[in-house]
């Protein structure tokens, strides 16, 4: 069915609107966009005064653990938490079971999301067979499958020959290497950030240098091949630094932020919560500030959730032993409201940015806007909307939220994906 979105704040920085207008979808594109639009009878009026209205949400880091671990996650519940996050389409990382190393699997993904899924899922091919660093995969025919990029994320390629050939072949189909980047020599055995507060509580540290030699290491590799090269969960004053320094330089790098790295810091560690334990960790309050700083500054491209979902057990266990990662997809825009936009240190239509149009250049896709003719893929988010974190509400079959417990304002309430409502808030 038609509709037309009446009345709400439309922000689309990719077309420089930010102002009370309406828009129209017809045939799941959108048709139209002005003030005091007349609706015909034909139409579905939603009303949106007092709401935002943004090109609907892209995720460049999501775990969706299908195929091989659908008990922490599959594809549908994963794209119902993303949808419910105010997403549009997700870029799921390869480190399943198979893995994403053949065309085969990356054909598994993208039927699955298809035929069950309720938005897009965009498959990252991994860079090297079965993740090892050894030897890398037939990228050009995971292209063709339709994988977005390649990565071995969840461990980083740690030959910097290997590093420099997967480069030179994504290359070919101009497509990014998304970087994991950790010094595994530096960080291994480490469970916090290291630092005054691993010190005190008595956790064995990883230092900021183990992510920041290996961003150097592959920003190097890039400037060599003449590469896209995509860093991943940044999360360290240098490692921004480098990131800005490489920009400067013309090097077609690019850089993704998560909401926890924004909004959390390494001292919540104190009561050894397994929710907060992560890779890479949660920096120090100086870190937080220059990850910030970076958004503000356009360093940084993209806010991306790293959608980390586990199962119960993975976590309701001694910190040692703990799982690391997040299930954030469904919290990211709210935390992002809460402790950024509505205090005033990042203006709302930046984080449009960063959520939208920002990870589509990344991947140099369609979306990120609301262009006419371009699809309906729709975020409307209420700014004063308040709830507490509830994880047994999530969507996700991960429960795993340190925001579990904290009131948070300003969520999505429903989300749109090609011109069909696939989310709703409902109280």
């Amino acid at each position: 069915m038609n509709k037309l979105i009446k009345g709400g704040r439309v922000i689309d920085p990719k077309n420089g609107i930010d102002g009370v207008l309406d828009v129209r979808i017809k045939g799941g594109r959108i048709a139209e966009l002005g003030p005091g639009l007349a609706a015909d009878a034909k139409e579905e009026v939603i009303a949106a005064a007092g709401k935002v209205v943004c090109p609907g949400f892209i995720d460049l880091h999501v775990h969706l653990r299908d195929p091989g671990y659908e008990y922490k996650e599959d594809i549908i519940s994963g794209t119902r938490a993303a949808a419910a996050g105010g997403f549009t389409a997700v870029c799921c990382m390869p480190n399943t079971d198979p893995i994403i190393d053949t065309p085969a699997v990356a054909h598994y993904v993208l039927a699955k999301a298809a035929g069950q899924g309720v938005i897009p899922v965009l498959p990252f091919g991994s860079i090297t067979r079965g993740a090892a660093g050894k030897v890398l995969t037939e990228m050009g025919a995971m292209a063709a499958a339709g994988c977005a990029g390649f990565s071995d994320d969840g461990v980083p390629v740690e030959s910097a020959a290997v590093m420099r050939n997967a480069l030179e072949y994504a290359k070919m189909f101009d497509l990014p290497i998304v970087s994991h980047s950790e010094e595994r020599a530096l960080s291994k055995g480490g469970l916090m950030h290291e630092g005054y507060f691993s010190t005190i509580y008595g956790l064995k540290g990883i230092p900021a240098l183990a992510e920041e030699l290996a961003v150097h290491r592959d920003i190097e590799l890039a400037r060599l091949t003449g590469s896209r090269l995509h860093l991943c969960h940044l999360s360290t004053a240098g490692s921004v630094a480098l990131l800005r320094r490489a920009k400067a330089e013309g090097l077609k790098v690019t850089g993704e932020v998560t909401p926890h790295h924004l909004t959390l810091t390494d001292e919540l560690l104190a009561d050894f919560d397994t929710d907060y334990k992560v890779n890479p960790p949660l920096r120090s309050a100086a870190d937080v500030e220059a990850l910030i700083a970076g958004l503000n500054d356009g360093t940084v491209d993209a806010i991306a959730t790293d959608h980390a979902p586990h199962h119960f057990e993975s976590k309701d266990c001694e910190f040692e032993l703990a799982a690391f990662g997040i299930s954030g997809l469904e919290t990211a825009v709210a935390a992002v409201m809460e402790y950024l936009v509505r205090p005033g240190r990042l203006s709302l239509p930046r984080m449009v940015e960063l959520l939208s149009c920002g990870p589509a250049g990344v991947i140099k896709r369609e979306g990120g806007s609301l262009s006419v003719g371009a699809a309906a893929d729709i975020c409307i988010i209420d700014p004063e909307l308040s709830r507490i974190v509830d994880p047994a509400k999530f969507f996700s079959q991960g429960k795993n939220t340190p925001y579990k417990g904290r009131t948070l304002t300003g969520w999505p309430i429903m989300t749109i994906a090609g011109g069909r409502i696939v989310y709703e808030y409902s109280a």
